[in-house]
């Protein structure tokens, strides 16, 4: 069985949390706003086997735009706020999902 995914936009962020600090960044991404939010078509929040304070989440979105617009809300920025006193440091990268899967 095939199943398309309209994902035009997304990016991958590795988080690395304060020491001791990781499952309090997870927990934050795993009651993010996108994730409920129809354009975010895949939200995938996991941690490195080697240390549980860095932290790796992968977004797909159907469009640059539904992005940047969700992101300005005041929902998203509460939750950016919330997680910076929570990291040492992130390293983000954009792209297009071409294919895989996600379910």
């Amino acid at each position: 069985m095939t199943f398309l995914m309209n994902i035009n936009h997304g990016f991958h962020a590795t988080m690395n949390a304060q020491p001791g600090r990781g499952d309090e960044v997870i927990a934050l991404l795993l009651a993010a706003p996108s994730l409920p939010h129809p354009d975010c078509i895949v939200f995938l929040v996991g941690r490195s086997a080697g240390n549980p304070d860095v932290v790796h989440v992968t977004e797909g979105w159907s469009s640059p735009e539904a992005h940047a617009a969700f992101f300005a809300t005041a929902p998203a920025q509460e939750l950016v706020a919330a997680l910076q006193p929570l990291l040492t440091g992130s390293e983000y990268s954009d792209e297009v999902p071409v294919g895989g899967k996600a379910f």
